[in-house]
């Protein structure tokens, strides 16, 4: 069932069908969207806080020269937004302790 090295949105929809018993047609549209909302709020400029699993920030980076690697010419980096994701330490105490 599910791939190897990586969650899918089917895979998500096939455990909320399993453990919750939602239909499959009505497990998928639940995380498309959970996964619509959390893509509004990003577009929107908001951060996301998911309790227990971590948070997804917005940062702007301002503009900056940077240096071709290649040619070791001087190039300006325009400033743009950026996403991060930030672990909870639960999320970090699980996974560190996955053995």
């Amino acid at each position: 069932m599910r791939s190897l090295g990586t969650l899918t949105r089917a895979d998500l929809a096939e455990s909320i069908n399993r453990r919750v018993g939602l239909s499959r047609v009505e497990s998928l549209d639940l995380v498309e969207s959970i996964l619509a909302h959390v893509c509004d709020a990003l577009a929107d400029g908001e951060n996301v806080k998911i309790s227990g699993f971590g948070t997804f920030l917005l940062r702007d980076k301002a503009e900056r020269v940077g240096r071709n690697p290649k040619t070791g010419i001087e190039v300006p980096i325009t400033s743009r937004r950026v996403l991060t994701f930030r672990a909870s330490q639960m999320l970090k105490d699980r996974i560190c302790n996955a053995d």
